[in-house]
């Protein structure tokens, strides 16, 4: 065994130097053990998010700290509070304090830099790895780039689209086991939400195994940690159909808990058999054509890394605008609905369907000067 990693802790070198080797450094990080110790994802991590760190501490930029002060900062610092719960072990209080300074540094620095990003609850159990791992000085350039490019969805300003990730597990189950596909047919797929949103850090308590499954996260598209999680529940499927279908309550309750011990290795492996045999372009009921193609489950499926930044920051500004049109059409058509006469069917569907095109056509940047108003003006058309 010591040989073998000998050999690995070599090949991870190897593939780190210029020019580097990704595809060698992905198979690294995917295979058993993944990078191996802190030292060698220090090297890889960069890589494999898609920067060069020498390039990155080379350039000069302005103190985060004289930047405009993120909205979200006071929720930062409540959830930083409650960090490094299970590890590192055997620090003292003062350690430890230090840092949740580090962390609480960290997260603002990224959210004032890019304030665009909206924070969430958990990202402080994301962090904490990535500090813990690489740094005070390394961490911030890495979550940037990981908040940006591979966790974005998160980081917009609505749940939606985290939770439209979640829309893809029914459909792996149902071409991998269609009987427990059955089974959970009653019980939305919320449950695996703290899971998927914290890439399980917020579940997994041992640091070893955490630092290790980041390896095999931010090495695979993003979409692999919805395949993760569906291994994980064909895992549990003896247990699961020990609990009526009848009962979502049950079964929500006991899916939205991880299994103890994971058998990260097997999990590992079975996922990625999974991702193959079932690519998410081939899922039932059109799943993976009503992701947004903005969406990071795309973006890092189609565009591989090379993607900067400044890329990540234009997709987020393209959802963030989809989600707006979303939100008016939305409002627009409850508004038809509160100020409804008797009309025909097809004299609404009509209307509801003009208003589509033209926020589509138009966008939300003439949006304000048309409003709702004019929504009901439209509407008496139809009266």
């Amino acid at each position: 065994m010591e040989h073998k990693l000998l050999e690995k802790r070599i090949a991870i070198v190897d593939a780190c130097e210029a020019p580097v080797n990704l595809g060698s450094l992905v198979t690294l990080a995917t295979s058993a053990h993944g990078l191996v110790d802190d030292e060698l994802r220090c090297n890889a991590w960069p890589h494999l998010l898609g920067y060069d760190r020498r390039t990155v501490f080379a350039k000069s930029q302005p103190s985060w700290q004289d930047l405009p002060v993120h909205k979200d900062e006071s929720q930062v610092e409540l959830d930083v509070n409650r960090s490094f719960i299970y590890y590192p072990k055997n620090e003292s209080e003062r350690q430890l304090d230090r840092r949740k300074e580090e962390l609480l540094s960290v997260i603002i620095q990224v959210l004032r830099e890019h304030p665009m990003l909206c924070y969430f609850q958990g990202f402080h159990d994301i962090v904490q790895v990535f500090l813990l791992v690489l740094g005070a000085e390394q961490a911030p350039e890495a979550v940037a780039h990981l908040s940006l490019l591979r966790i974005r969805d998160f980081m917009l300003p609505s749940l939606a689209p985290s939770l439209g990730h979640l829309n893809l597990l029914p459909s792996i189950l149902q071409v991998e086991d269609v009987e427990l596909y059955r089974h959970l047919s009653q019980t939305q797929p919320f449950f695996a939400l703290a899971a998927t949103l914290t890439l399980y850090a917020h579940d997994i308590q041992e640091y070893g195994v955490i630092a290790r499954l980041f390896d095999f996260l931010i090495a695979q598209p993003a979409v692999v940690s919805i395949y993760l999680f569906a291994v994980i529940i064909l895992s549990r499927r003896e247990e699961l159909f020990e609990i009526p279908a009848d009962e979502p309550e049950m079964l929500h309750s006991t899916l939205s808990k991880l299994p103890k011990p994971l058998d990260l290795e097997l999990l590992i492996s079975r996922t990625m058999t999974l991702f193959r045999e079932h690519p998410p372009e081939e899922l039932p009921a059109r799943t993976w054509s009503k992701i947004p193609r903005n969406s990071v489950l795309k973006t890092t499926r189609a565009l591989g890394r090379d993607q900067s930044l400044q890329d990540g920051e234009g997709f987020f500004e393209m959802q963030a605008l989809q989600i707006r049109r979303q939100d008016l059409r939305q409002k627009a058509i409850m508004n038809l609905w509160k100020y409804r006469r008797p009309v025909g069917g097809f004299g609404l569907a009509v209307l509801v369907g003009l208003i589509s095109i033209w926020l589509g056509r138009k966008g939300l940047e003439s949006a304000p000067a048309f409003g709702l108003r004019r929504v009901k003006e439209l509407f008496g058309f139809f009266r």
